[in-house]
């Protein structure tokens, strides 16, 4: 009789127990809401656990990062504030976020909509990424897939992007409150960014090619020691291959003529846009513009017209001549090595490892004197360019014409990632 009762008594508390649990998750599900209610019954996977949505053909090495949920990157960036956003691309926004462990981190989020793009750009950067370690390339700390979202997580850049500062000064004698990059930090800038394609074309495992080195795409950090980022157009380089025949995407201004018009892409397409790069660092002006007169609105036409008539230090930052430090055979120096970069040929163009032996070395004895680079010549513009067959001639000839004249197929605007406020 006893053993009944006390059967009974456990029965009766077990429905108790049912009972309250019920009632307890019902409060929940009207007070907390479905999402967070899943997401808290969910089991938890450990930071370094590879989550399903990779496919097993990702070469990157997957387990150096931090697979965030949507919610936490929705708190660190105070709900993807318009106050946090610290820039915006092609792909989607950039947010400054606080992770709960204090950590500033840059929130990426990614546009996914019918064209994919957001989506293809997502998995390229986490693989490329993963794959690469360098002191003068980003590094991702983690990111996000759940649903529809797709967000990368970025060491966060005290110093912004470089075209921030770079630019910043045209028209402002104190640059807009940010600071000034002297003789010797541009030297600096120039040389890590050197190294760091080097590595990609030349050290790394596999071998890649960036396809949109910009100013915008350099991150300075607290010692304006430089990172490159924005892998999203990067693409792995097969070493058994001369060249890739794939269809343009870069930002105007710093693509190679044989890429652009052809769509011939190799390592030399980012040593192109590198030259292009270190003669904005030398003027603090960009590639083109066009309110200056015509003889000096694009940047490589008027470099080399100086370079010419050895007046090389009539191109540099007014500021930086002016400042400490300054040598003006050392900007010669600079000046010359970033025309060998922008050859109109591949071949003629250097390397990236003899790039920074050229730019570390004390003089310019061992540095051949570059070839007239490929540029619009605007005079026969104007003559030939009325008949398509003349025209077609002097895209081959100038190249420049091509891409100063045409809209990217694929991408037409800076992708702005300055991590920095």
């Amino acid at each position: 009789m006893a053993a009944s009762n006390a059967s009974v008594v456990f029965l009766a508390l077990i429905i108790v127990l049912v009972v309250v649990i019920f009632i307890l998750l019902g409060i929940c599900w009207k007070f907390l809401g479905p999402a967070i209610l899943r997401r808290l019954l969910r089991p938890r996977r450990a930071p370094s656990d590879v989550p399903e949505y990779f496919s097993g053909n990702m070469s990157g090495n997957l387990r150096t990062i931090t697979y965030f949920d949507y919610a936490t990157l929705k708190k660190a960036t105070r709900d993807f504030h318009q106050k946090n956003q610290l820039g915006r691309g092609g792909f989607g926004p950039v947010y400054l976020g606080k992770l709960e462990d204090g950590r500033k981190v840059a929130v990426k989020q990614l546009s996914v909509g019918k064209s994919g793009q957001g989506e293809s750009e997502f998995f390229v950067e986490v693989n490329m990424i993963t794959s690469i370690q360098h002191k003068n390339l980003v590094r991702l700390v983690g990111c996000c897939s759940e649903g529809t979202q797709r967000l990368l997580v970025y060491e966060y850049m005290k110093n912004k992007s470089l075209d921030k500062i770079l630019f910043a000064g045209a028209g402002a004698a104190d640059g807009g409150g940010l600071p000034f990059l002297g003789w010797r930090r541009r030297q600096q800038i120039i040389v890590g960014i050197a190294r760091g394609l080097q590595y990609l074309h030349e050290e790394s495992n596999l071998r890649i090619v960036h396809r949109d080195i910009k100013a915008s795409n350099i991150l300075l950090d607290d010692k304006f020691q430089p990172k490159i980022s924005d892998f999203g157009l990067a693409r792995f380089f097969p070493e058994d291959q001369t060249y890739l025949s794939t269809a343009f995407a870069g930002t105007l201004g710093y693509t190679a003529p044989e890429y652009a018009i052809r769509g011939e892409l190799t390592v030399k397409a980012d040593t192109y846009s590198f030259g292009v790069l270190v003669l904005e660092i030398l003027s603090g002006r960009k590639n083109t513009d066009l309110s200056l007169p015509n003889e000096m609105q694009y940047l490589p036409e008027h470099a080399w017209r100086l370079y010419e008539e050895s007046r090389v230090p009539e191109l540099v930052d007014g500021r930086v001549q002016a400042g400490e430090g300054f040598e003006a055979a050392e900007a010669m120096q600079v000046c010359q090595i970033a025309l060998l970069c922008v050859q109109p040929h591949p071949s003629q163009r250097p390397a990236m490892s003899e790039a920074v032996r050229m730019l570390t070395m004390k003089t310019d004895q061992s540095i051949p004197p570059p070839l007239k680079p490929a540029f619009l010549d605007r005079k026969n513009l104007k003559q030939e360019g009325g008949d398509g067959a003349d025209m077609t001639a002097l895209e081959m000839r100038s190249p420049t014409s091509y891409w100063m004249m045409t809209p990217s197929p694929m991408v037409d605007r800076p992708y702005d990632m300055s991590f920095g406020k």
